[in-house]
């Protein structure tokens, strides 16, 4: 299926540019999406607080997702340097997780909305507005043909949701054996004419593309996972694809 090229952007990252629903946007290994004509930055699942959330249900993890997940995101922001930066949902693993920020943190997400639009989607984790924090929250955002959403809409019945759905919510990973040795990593998902994406948090795991949850959402054999790289994605059809 050609769907994509691949550019290379600053610092020896090659983003992969895509055309959705008649849309380009750019695929960046970072795992987020990018739309040029906009310079609008889409992230999905940062899951902040997710440590200190199973803490108080005495589930004990480093401590430290919120910190490195805002690492990355700022290094993102620095090298795309959009107008608006769109948060797709289950930005904190709970409703109270913002509250639960540390100072330094808060102030972190303060600086980078500073000088932008930011756009907090309602997650299923996090429904209400992060109480505190800057930026507006809404339920969906449309740019152009593109529809961007926390939950993809299932294909039964849902014919004219489909076309130009941009979505997070399943963590996508994808699993590929080659000379008896397998790799598991995050993936965007995608036919063409919707997209999920991976989970950007430091701390989520991810499910196979090839779980029943996708079936739902794309035409058997006839979508492609761009699999995420240090500096590149990688391409690969679902012939190519192992299960769990």
């Amino acid at each position: 299926m050609a769907l994509a090229q691949t550019q290379v952007l600053e610092e020896s990252v090659a983003e992969t540019r895509l055309n959705l629903a008649g849309r380009e946007v750019a695929l960046d290994p970072a795992g987020a999406l990018f739309d040029p004509q906009t310079r609008t930055l889409v992230v999905a699942d940062l899951h902040l607080e997710k440590a200190s959330s199973f803490a108080r249900r005495q589930v004990f993890l480093p401590p430290y997702d919120t910190a490195a997940t805002l690492t990355a995101l700022t290094g993102l922001v620095l090298r795309r340097r959009p107008r608006t930066v769109l948060c797709l949902g289950d930005s904190f693993h709970d409703g109270e997780g913002a509250a639960r920020l540390s100072a330094q943190d808060a102030a972190r997400i303060a600086a980078l909305q500073a000088g932008r639009d930011w756009v907090w989607i309602a997650g299923n984790h996090d429904p209400a507005p992060p109480a505190g924090l800057g930026g507006d929250c809404c339920a969906q955002v449309q740019i152009g043909p593109l529809a961007f959403r926390h939950e993809p809409t299932c294909q039964d019945g849902a014919k004219g949701k489909m076309k130009g759905e941009v979505a997070g919510h399943l963590h996508p990973s994808a699993k590929v054996s080659r000379r008896g040795r397998s790799i598991r990593r995050r993936a965007f998902v995608t036919d063409k004419e919707r997209l999920v994406l991976p989970s950007f948090g430091m701390l989520t795991g991810g499910l196979n593309v090839l779980d029943r949850a996708f079936q739902t959402l794309f035409p058997p054999f006839a979508f492609t996972a761009f699999v995420l790289g240090e500096k590149r994605l990688y391409p690969v059809a679902p012939a190519s694809l192992r299960p769990d």
